[in-house]
């Protein structure tokens, strides 16, 4: 172990066998490291890797402490079972309703679909921008206008080395977020009326390119544990014939679910006897808490098939609108659709990123998001567990900053959303999620902002107008 661990590890120990209480203070940063000549980060370390575990909290000004006495936390949704058919998606104008509030400032954000901006290292960012146009290489405006920058391209490409997906810089085409590489993937490989496989409950924008694009969407049973059903999966793929599948295997969204390598590698290889093609949306791979990214389908991809796409926004720079696809053997098709539509992202905010990147600055804001993430999902579960109805279902994400929250069926999250947003509160109610509007009585909160009081008076609100709508 790091020695952080080792002090992480020493601290739980003392907690578990109750040598520290609930409600002891811990000795501070200084003190740590005056007795056991550990550096203050090292310390800092420790603390975060505990408070992600939900074992210690922090204070403002005062300190850390041996986190209150844990509530039960609610047990986790079962598996979905959506209508074996093909629908006609038809939901914008719903999501565009639901939506129109979330970015207010004075809006308790937990319907948002980002964490909070305060999270992300935006001094280094400005600085890099600054850099980035002082070298500004004129003829870069034209020249990076098809796949992309040059650099940020092979930093990417360096990324994808790492996690054992060896490709080249070419296989990648940067795009403007993550939403248009999806989009332009999905163009590629479709037309109007064809038939595409989505999870259950599926991300909302993804039932919004159906729909714009004039596609027909087919839901699979979805775990929000370890993702679709694979059997499942297989009975639609011979019934509906379908052009595509549009899943999130890494911390979906909105479930939160992960799959295991062992699955990934088998839903590959479904795929690829029929031949349909993987359009993945991995914004959230980035976000795990445990020890190691999780493994990429495209790792197991030897036809081609699978289309990955990514994007910074989730993870370093929401406002920068920077993404991309690695599209297999649809990459052309997909450069040629981005140059046909929106030409190119911006190329001095591609160089700062591609700058930033290299300085290995990128790594170590992840390590502290992550950690800073854990320590928030653990702090609302149990804000849920104390304030929510008895019934509630929560899911437990690995990674991610998005729960999953099934109520008792007598509660209309429709109805649960327009109250919230009337007491300041935004959520995302369930049937934005669905080509059917189903989930009417589930929720996605975002436990990517900052705790605070203003938060768990939040949550305790949102249990209150829950609890009055199942009142006799």
């Amino acid at each position: 172990m790091k020695r952080y661990e080792e002090l992480a590890e020493e601290v739980a120990a003392m907690i578990s066998t109750q040598l520290l209480l609930p409600g002891d203070k811990l000795p501070s940063v200084r003190q740590q490291h005056a007795r056991r000549g550990v550096s203050p980060s090292t310390v800092f370390q420790a603390y975060y890797l505990l408070e992600a575990r939900g074992m210690i909290v922090s204070r403002p000004r005062s300190g850390y402490y041996v986190a209150p006495q844990r509530a039960a936390l609610a047990p986790e949704p079962d598996s979905s079972h959506p209508l074996d058919a093909s629908t006609t998606v038809d939901v914008s104008d719903l999501v565009f309703e639901v939506l129109g509030a979330v970015g207010a400032r004075d809006i308790v954000p937990f319907g948002s679909a980002f964490p909070s901006p305060h999270l992300f290292p935006m001094e280094k960012l400005a600085r890099a921008v600054s850099a980035s146009m002082r070298r500004l290489d004129p003829w870069s405006t034209v020249t990076d206008l098809s796949l992309g920058n040059a650099e940020l391209r092979r930093q990417i490409a360096l990324r994808y080395q790492q996690d054992g997906v060896p490709v080249s810089s070419d296989d990648i085409v940067i795009t403007n977020g993550a939403l248009e590489a999806l989009n332009l993937c999905l163009q590629a490989v479709t037309r109007p009326g064809d038939t595409v496989l989505i999870e259950s409950p599926s991300f909302y924008a993804c039932l919004q390119a159906l729909q714009r694009l004039e596609l027909k969407a087919v839901e699979i049973a979805t775990s929000p544990r370890d993702g679709v059903d694979l059997a499942a999966l297989e009975e639609l793929l011979q019934r509906h014939q379908p052009k595509a599948c549009w899943l999130m295997t890494n911390f979906q969204n909105p479930l939160g679910s992960l799959m295991s390598p062992e699955k990934k590698r088998a839903l590959v290889e479904l795929l690829a006897r029929h031949g349909v093609p993987l359009i993945e949306d991995d914004v959230y791979g980035e976000l795990y808490f445990g020890k190691q990214r999780p493994g990429l389908t495209k790792s197991h991809d030897g036809a081609g098939l699978v289309m990955h796409c990514s994007s910074f926004s989730k993870t370093l720079a929401p406002g920068f609108r920077l993404g991309w696809a690695m599209a297999g053997r649809y990459t052309r098709q997909v450069e040629r659709l981005k140059l046909t539509t929106s030409l190119s992202a911006p190329i001095p905010l591609q160089m700062a990123l591609a700058d930033y990147l290299a300085q290995g600055g990128y790594d170590r804001h992840l390590r502290q998001l992550r950690l800073t993430l854990a320590a928030q999902q653990n702090t609302m579960l149990q804000a849920i567990a104390v304030h929510f109805p008895p019934g509630t279902r929560v899911t437990r994400p690995q990674g991610g900053y998005f729960v999953w929250v099934e109520m008792p069926a007598g509660i209309d999250a429709l109805a649960l959303h327009r109250s919230a947003l009337a007491a300041g509160i935004s959520i995302a109610p369930g049937p934005i999620f669905s080509a059917t509007r189903a989930f009417r009585h589930c929720i996605r909160l975002n436990y990517g902002h900052p705790w605070s009081a203003q938060l768990e008076a939040a949550i305790a609100a949102l249990g209150r107008l829950a609890a009055q709508q199942l009142a006799p």
